[in-house]
């Protein structure tokens, strides 16, 4: 799993959303979230603390959103070579096939349906992991 220091974005319009991830996440281990409330205010977010030198170890976005949604968001991450491997997991009420099998063609490491359990998320989580340092770890 990730270690508990990785830093995490969470993304999402809703602050109640955002509230519950994050403490999903903590109640994983993992304390250092950041919070943004569309994709315009994560890719700023992101880039920000790459720059800084302590980039996001996940990103955990919310699909629909306004001003940039989860997709754009997963397409400009995907389209900087320096992100491109970031684990990006989609939250999202979408559990449509098209925008699945759109969502995969971008490159998302999982996507978690709402509503979710603490214990799905995890699940997905943990698959996020094995799916980006699962090789490396071992």
């Amino acid at each position: 799993m990730f270690p508990s220091d990785t830093k995490v974005l969470v993304v999402d319009d809703f602050k109640t959303m955002r509230s519950i991830v994050k403490k999903t996440l903590q109640g994983m281990g993992l304390t250092n979230v950041t919070e943004a409330e569309d994709g315009k205010q994560a890719l700023a977010a992101i880039r920000k603390a790459a720059f800084e030198g302590v980039p996001f170890g996940c990103i955990v976005s919310d699909w629909n959103m306004p001003n940039m949604s989860g997709l754009e968001l997963l397409k400009e991450v995907r389209s900087d070579a320096a992100f491109k491997s970031l684990p990006f997991v989609l939250v999202t009420a979408e559990n449509e096939q098209k925008q699945v099998i759109e969502a995969a063609m971008l490159g998302v490491s999982n996507y978690i349906v709402k509503p979710f359990t603490p214990l799905d998320f995890q699940t997905k989580m943990l698959a996020v992991y094995n799916k980006h340092f699962g090789k490396k770890a071992g």
